[in-house]
């Protein structure tokens, strides 16, 4: 996957290298050659095909969550054993018809 970014970014080295060794040109200008035509395009590129394995990687961590988040609740709640009655101890007041 990561081939022709390397690949890419050593074409672009090879430019700026040549463009900073020649009688017209200038460090300057070779170092923009270098972001502009390698680092930053390169970067681009490998932010985006990034972007569904971060995806996957985030849903994974949001379950992960959940299913922890609702075994601390179950453990934090356990069934009422104790045999009695659920029922409020008042019953609810309602207005007459």
């Amino acid at each position: 996957m990561y081939l022709v970014p390397l690949a890419w970014i050593y074409v672009t080295l090879m430019m700026a290298v040549a463009e900073a060794t020649n009688d017209n040109g200038t460090l300057l200008g070779a170092i923009m050659t270098f972001v502009l035509y390698g680092l930053l395009p390169v970067g681009l590129v490998l932010y985006f095909m990034g972007t569904p394995g971060r995806k996957r990687a985030r849903i994974k961590a949001e379950a992960e969550a959940d299913a922890a988040n609702a075994a601390a609740q179950a453990a934090s709640n356990p069934p009422d054993t104790s045999g009695k009655a659920a029922a409020d101890p008042v019953a609810p007041v309602r207005k007459e018809p």
